[in-house]
């Protein structure tokens, strides 16, 4: 299993419709949130107020989290599109480019 972490702007005065987002995705669109999302573990959302704006931060893992991104960024399916549009709204990033690069690790700790 692999983990994956990213951090995206939330855009000024965004910081309601992304809740709205998450709380379709957690309410209405669950069913198909996870049928998206088939190869997902477990997915976690943080919101980050700082001085220079809010920060999404995204922790999920998978198998191959690369292989997510990739298959959301070119999936047809209605509830995908409109994933896209909703993070584009929100954060101004568009998923459908390629990013310049996936988070590297460089600390990790655990109590063993």
């Amino acid at each position: 299993m692999a983990e994956l972490g990213l951090v995206l702007p939330v855009l000024p005065g965004k910081r309601l419709t992304l809740q709205a987002f998450a709380d379709a995705l957690a309410g209405e669109r669950r069913v198909e949130y996870e049928l998206s999302q088939a190869s997902v573990i477990k997915e976690s959302w943080f919101l980050q107020p700082t001085p220079h704006g809010d920060l999404l931060l995204v922790h999920f893992e998978a198998p191959d989290p690369s292989a997510v991104l990739t298959a959301l960024a070119v999936s047809e399916e209605p509830f995908d599109v409109w994933f896209r549009e909703q993070t584009l709204d929100i954060t101004g990033v568009d998923l459908t480019q390629p990013m310049p690069g996936l988070p590297e690790r460089i600390f990790h700790w655990a109590r063993t």
